[in-house]
């Protein structure tokens, strides 16, 4: 019988480090990109998740399951802790921005000034819960997923709190679908 790979890390085998990632690099990062939401955090979760698992080698047990599982589960545990960081830095940042933004800024134009201005007031006016959906999409770049993290709700109540909200802003703001489509053209 071979000798684990997580023994021969734990005894400060080089090579059984550089094995350990040539076998499971693919499930990794395929679980990282699955998880993250751009390329680049994918990247820092699987260094930071292969770290661990080095330093974690001498607490391998085969008889609690195999290396894949071991390293699926360090991997899982750094991904989650990453989701949670991520959505303790948006709920502590102020999604009231929109109070904060100079608009009438000499670099600004006074024609985008008024229209931010315009649509601030218009995402006032919408409730709470949709307002922060839209603020924490639009505003801080969420995901739907990451949004449902954020908030708690239902990921299916975010795609609908994010839809009719911007469909509501539309009208509010008299931009037809037809504008819109050559808008985004």
């Amino acid at each position: 019988m071979t000798e684990s790979l997580m023994t021969r890390i734990a005894r400060g085998e080089d090579a059984a480090v550089a094995e350990v990632v040539e076998q499971y690099g693919s499930l990794v990062w395929a679980i990282a990109r699955r998880l993250t939401r751009n390329p680049s955090d994918a990247e820092d979760a699987v260094q930071e998740i292969f770290t661990d698992v080095w330093r974690s080698a001498h607490r391998f047990d085969p008889a609690a399951g195999s290396e894949k599982v071991f390293v699926t589960t360090i991997a899982r545990r750094r991904l989650i802790d990453r989701m949670r960081r991520v959505a303790n830095r948006v709920q502590t940042e102020s999604t009231d921005v929109l109070d904060e933004l100079g608009y009438h800024t000499p670099d600004t134009a006074a024609e985008i000034g008024v229209e931010a201005e315009r649509a601030a007031r218009v995402l006032a006016q919408l409730r709470p819960e949709q307002r922060k959906v839209i603020e924490l999409g639009l505003l801080h770049g969420l995901s739907h997923a990451d949004i449902a993290n954020v908030t708690g709700l239902p990921l299916g109540t975010v795609k609908t709190f994010m839809r009719r909200g911007l469909i509501q802003m539309r009208r509010m703001l008299g931009v037809t679908p037809e504008l819109a489509r050559e808008g985004e053209a």
